[in-house]
């Protein structure tokens, strides 16, 4: 009779996701026992406590090359980089969820569960403080995504994609005013979300299939035994691989906000929170791109020669849609979103670049463009009027009369977008052109040259409007910040421009952690 072998698990090195569940469950108890009127400062404690907690352990798991809990964990250097990136960006995104001063309760609906429209909402809109649910289901995202990207199986990185798509859904549905804008947005993330997840499933039941006659086994869903069936060319009929490729893509790119894949982005990104959209915006665009490459650069490499012209065919759409439609839009939050939509394909140039500058190149990406993004939605949340937010365009015109400072920042926030010298923007597509070129991908880069010249038209709109327009009788006034959303501000702003000015040290981390583990 077979001894049955429990798989070894090092659990010091799986600390900063254990950590955040375990932070994510005491936040459920203190909903429960802790008074309300205390609830807001112990969770935002907690919060902030367990992030700065989990980056501890993974600086101090900065050299670890290991695989563990069965091989289902790898625990390498883009596993560490980008668990560093999102709980850096999980810090300054939850100053800005912890935020009580801008608006009386917050951003977030005081009781769900509530009637949209009613009178007891306009009650509790007006006077109670804010849902502190939040607090925990942000630590339930975060920690999936922290298991996403250290995903070394498919079935793995499967349960990690739902553990923090699940709160993500709830998250959205939160808002305090336009409540009914938030709870449609939040449905129609659920109902593609959850086809995007049928898809992943889909893609991994035909890629066990291709797997099955590797190394006379049974076959499996661990990376390396699907690298193997790739490169040993199963006798399984290929279209198993090919077919699983692309549904594993349709999961993956829907995340990213990937075109054809991107429907659900402006509509969630307008009527989530504001909090919570910067929250997705640097933290989701991480997670689904360390995915991402995880999948291509260990998985399937050796396939790379027929996925790499479909990629980069999606590539160029989601830099045409986004930067063609940005120019359309009327609302800030809609305008952000498609750019998110554009900076995803960018972020495609440089993960087609198949090369270790490309890896290296995406993830420095990655997290300057999420601290500048999250600066981004700081500033929305300013600018408002009797009714909250004033994210209509028209409302922003004169708003460098009303408030230099704030529409100064703004300014060079977009500038970063457009990719200006001396920003993070610019730095970012520098890296990942320069690697697609070495990488044989001059098409991608043309394209991106010529969607960055389209998309520099929106912000430019915007920064003319806010200083070279006079402002009229509904140009709102910008709210003076509290502490935790001028603390987030100014991170996201200094790190722009730090990382525009002098972005080798960053630049140097990325490409020492560029190499994956089988």
């Amino acid at each position: 009779m077979n001894e049955l072998k429990l798989p070894q698990i090092d659990y010091s090195a799986l600390a900063p996701m254990l950590i955040l569940f375990g932070a994510a469950c005491l936040g459920v108890l203190v909903e429960a026992f802790v008074p309300r009127r205390r609830r807001h400062v112990v969770q935002l404690l907690l919060g902030l406590a367990a992030l700065v907690a989990s980056l501890v352990m993974v600086v101090l798991h900065a050299d670890d090359r290991l695989l563990t809990a069965g091989q289902a964990v790898a625990i390498d250097g883009p596993t560490l980089f980008l668990q560093g990136g999102i709980l850096v960006l999980a810090i300054v995104a939850l100053l800005l969820i912890g935020e009580r001063s801008v608006e009386r309760g917050g951003a977030f609906v005081a009781h769900a569960a509530v009637v949209a429209g009613s009178t007891e909402d306009r009650a509790q809109a007006e006077r109670q403080g804010g849902a502190t649910e939040v607090y925990p289901l942000t630590m339930f995202a975060v920690a999936g995504m922290l298991l996403f990207v250290a995903a070394n199986d498919l079935l793995t990185m499967f349960i990690a994609l739902e553990v923090f798509s699940l709160p993500l859904y709830l998250l959205c549905a939160l808002a305090r005013r336009r409540r009914l804008l938030s709870q449609e947005a939040a449905l129609k993330y659920f109902m593609l979300g959850a086809y995007a997840s049928a898809f992943f499933l889909f893609g991994v039941a035909l890629i066990y299939g291709f797997t099955v006659n590797v190394n006379a086994g049974s076959g499996g869903v661990e990376f390396a035994t699907i690298h193997a069936a790739v490169v040993q060319n199963s006798a399984t009929s290929p279209v198993l691989l090919y077919a699983g490729i692309a549904m594993l893509s349709i999961g993956l790119l829907f995340k990213a906000a990937a075109a054809p894949f991107h429907v659900w982005t402006p509509d969630v990104y307008q009527g989530a929170p504001t909090p919570i959209t910067g929250f997705m915006a640097a933290c989701t665009k991480v997670a689904a791109f360390g995915g991402l490459l995880r999948v291509l650069y260990v998985a399937i490499s050796g396939a790379a020669w027929d996925f790499t012209p479909v990629l980069g065919g999606v590539a160029v759409l989601t830099m045409l849609v986004g930067a063609v439609l940005a120019v359309t839009q009327t609302d800030i939050k809609r305008l952000l979103a498609y750019s998110s939509v554009a900076n995803a394909g960018y972020l495609l140039v440089g993960v087609l670049a198949l090369n270790k500058d490309g890896l290296s190149s995406t993830m420095f990406y990655l997290v300057s463009y999420g601290f500048t993004v999250i600066a981004a939605f700081a500033v929305v949340t300013l600018v408002r009027d009797a009714d909250g937010e004033a994210t209509h365009l028209s409302r922003w015109a004169g708003l460098g009369r009303r408030s230099p400072l704030y529409a100064g920042l703004f300014t060079f926030i977009l500038l970063a977008f457009a990719g200006i010298p001396l920003t993070s923007g610019f730095t970012s597509k520098f890296a990942v052109f320069g690697a697609a070129l070495d990488g044989g991908q001059s098409w991608l880069v043309i394209a991106g040259v010529v969607t960055s010249m389209i998309l520099a038209f929106p912000y430019l709109r915007v920064v003319v409007m806010m200083w070279l327009s006079e402002p009229g009788d509904s140009t709102p006034a910008v709210t003076v910040p509290g502490g935790l959303t001028a603390a987030a501000l100014m991170i996201g702003v200094v790190a722009t421009l730090v990382l525009g000015v002098a972005p080798a040290p960053l630049l140097d981390l990325a490409n020492g952690a560029a190499e994956f583990v089988r």
